[in-house]
This record gives C-alpha cells, structure tokens and sequence, in this order.
C-alpha cells in the first residue's frame, strides 16, 4: 500500500531523510537565491563572449540542463552542456565556463576545469568546497559557494539552479532569471502543500506504475529536462529503471519501436507524460496521436500537467512532482532512498584505477 506522505517520517526507510529535504525545495531554493541576490562581479557579459559551456555530471549537472532549456531561445550566444571531461576545441578567452559539481570532488568536472583555465576561460564554479573550489580560486575564477549539509546531489539541484541563473542574468544571457527563481519559489510551496495531502498526484502515479517501469515522456526543451529528471530520480531514489524521451523527436523514431512486442511492454512498462504551457502548437495533437497508438503497448498512461507562472516555475513544478512521485516508489518498495551503493561502487572502482 502507498505511504502518504503525511504518515510519520519514522514509518519511512530513510536514513539521509531524503523526505524532508525534498519537501523543502522552495526553502532551499529562496535560500540560494537569496545568496546571489546582488550582481555579480567579474563576469564578462554577452557582447564578450562567443558562447557559455556548462559542465557537471549527474545531479549537478542537470543544472546546466535547466539553464540551456531557459535560455536557449533569447541567449545572444549559444549555451553549451557539456557532461564528458573532454572539453569543447573552441573553449578558449572569449568563453565563460560554469563548472558545477555539488561535492567538489567530481573527477570530470575538475579535469574539464583545469583544461579551461588553461584556455583563458573566464571559469565560475558552483559547488560546496573541495578540490574544484580551490582549483577555481587559485585560477582566478569565481566560487559561488552550496549549502554543504544538503545530504545528496540530487537533493540539491533548487541550491545548484539558482547561481547558476544568476550568473545567466548578469552575464546578459537570462533576463528576468532572479524574478522566474522568485515565481518557482512560490509555485514550490504551493505544490509541497498539496502533496502533503493523501492522495495526492505523486502517490497516485507512483501506486499506477507499481512494479512495472516508467517511461518518462516530455516536450520540447522543458519537457525533455524534466523527463531526464524522473528518469533520474526514478533509478537513484528506489534503484529502479526508468526511460525517457522527448517529443518531438519520439514521433520521429521510438514510437515505430513499440509496435511488434506489446505483449512484452504492455506488462512492464507504464508511459508517463509531463506536460507544461510553453509547447510548441502541434505539441498536444501530437501526444494525442501517439496516445492512440501506445494505449494497447503500455500498462497504463499517466499524464501529470505543470503548474506555475513562467517556465521555471512550471519546470520545478514537474522536478518536485516527480521527485516526490520517486520517493513514494522507494517508499513502497521498502527501498532507502538515500544511498545509492551501485554508484558509489563505481566511484570506488575508477579512484583504485588511477
């Protein structure tokens, strides 16, 4: 049966408390903007730039996932994401690098780092201390520094956004980012509030999808950030699998492959669609069409729609939506959300390599 999330925290496998921080997004998130309300120094603006990479890896990283699907279509220079240590050939004087890893540790962010200073980069990194904090000092870059007793990356992303907006806004890339950061916050705590309630969209999406997997459909730049967001959350809060995708370009391919084993996918896959008021026109007839092909490959079709005033706001809204929706599938599980000892194995595995 799917806990509510007004039963006590201690009925709940979380050793890092997972809940509570999650729940406290819209804190987290006025906080961090609160620590880059004023503007910030050194940063050399559009008409100094060729273009804006932004580096980091897993839930640091998705940060520059929100930035690019912002930005992307006002940004007078492109906004690069780049999650891979090689750094872009054309990375050099006339480029502003944000580097963000929430530990500070995070070897390909520190590799990539060190290759930009030695371009010329004007570096800022976004992180809590650690070896990329002093690396980013001693080069001359910028630290904007993150809440360190926040207790995992993925926990962090409203404290990893909102500098990273800033830096958007004062660089001439984001107008009006502290003002979508302001709006997210009050959309947050409107959405933690109703999710407190039993049954709430998160647990009934999470009690739909059970056992089977989701696959986690969106549209269009914000679309396609909060899907990877479930799909994230989904495999590191109660270690399960999870897909994701984005339309338009689902109409262009995937959506051919669900045809010849429905006997198969209708038994463990479950499609989930987020939607949001900033797609394109053809969007909604789009996802109708779809739906008609995969209602008989699927187990079920949950669609969540986004709520908020700008398109931040609307995205955060999803991210927490499906954040909660991934705590209630660990929950039912009796998984503890906060570990993720496949990952940390991995970590291990690389660092006795070098």
């Amino acid at each position: 049966m799917t806990m509510t999330s007004t039963e006590p925290l201690a009925a709940r496998l979380d050793t890092l408390g997972m809940w509570d921080v999650t729940f406290g997004l819209a804190d987290q998130l006025e906080a961090a903007t609160r620590r880059v309300s004023g503007f910030l120094p050194g940063l050399p603006t559009a008409g100094e730039l060729d273009h804006v990479v932004v580096m980091g890896m897993g839930g640091s990283g998705i940060a520059g996932d929100v930035l690019a699907a912002l930005a992307g279509p006002s940004s007078p220079v492109p906004v690069i994401v780049v999650k891979d240590p090689a750094v872009p050939a054309f990375v050099g004087a006339r480029s502003l690098v944000i580097a963000l890893s929430f530990s500070g540790t995070t070897a390909e962010t520190i590799a990539g780092a060190s290759e930009v200073l030695e371009r010329g980069a004007c570096l800022v990194s976004v992180t809590s201390g650690g070896p990329l904090a002093a690396l980013t000092a001693s080069g001359g870059g910028g630290v904007l520094g993150v809440d360190p007793s926040i207790p995992m990356p993925r926990a962090g992303l409203g404290a990893m956004v909102a500098p990273v907006l800033a830096v958007a806004e004062d660089a001439g890339l984001l107008d009006g980012a502290r003002e979508q950061l302001a709006a997210a916050v009050v959309q947050l705590r409107r959405r933690a509030e109703s999710l407190s309630r039993a049954g709430n969209v998160a647990e009934g999406v999470a009690r739909r999808i059970g056992r089977t997997w989701p696959l986690v459909y969106g549209a269009g730049p914000l679309g396609a950030v909060a899907a990877v967001r479930w799909k994230n959350q989904v495999n590191e809060n109660p270690k399960a699998p999870a897909f994701c995708h984005t339309l338009p370009e689902v109409c262009h391919n995937e959506l051919c492959g669900w045809g010849q084993h429905g006997d198969v996918t209708r038994q463990v896959l479950t499609l989930v669609e987020l939607r949001h008021g900033f797609e394109s026109d053809d969007i909604g007839r789009r996802f109708q069409l779809m739906d008609d092909q995969m209602l008989e490959v699927v187990a079920d079709i949950c669609v969540v729609e986004a709520e908020g005033d700008g398109p931040l706001a609307q995205l955060m809204d999803l991210v927490l939506v499906g954040d909660i929706m991934s705590l209630h599938l660990a929950a039912d599980a009796g998984v503890d959300p906060g570990p993720i000892p496949a990952l940390d194995a991995m970590k291990a595995g690389l660092s006795s390599e070098l």
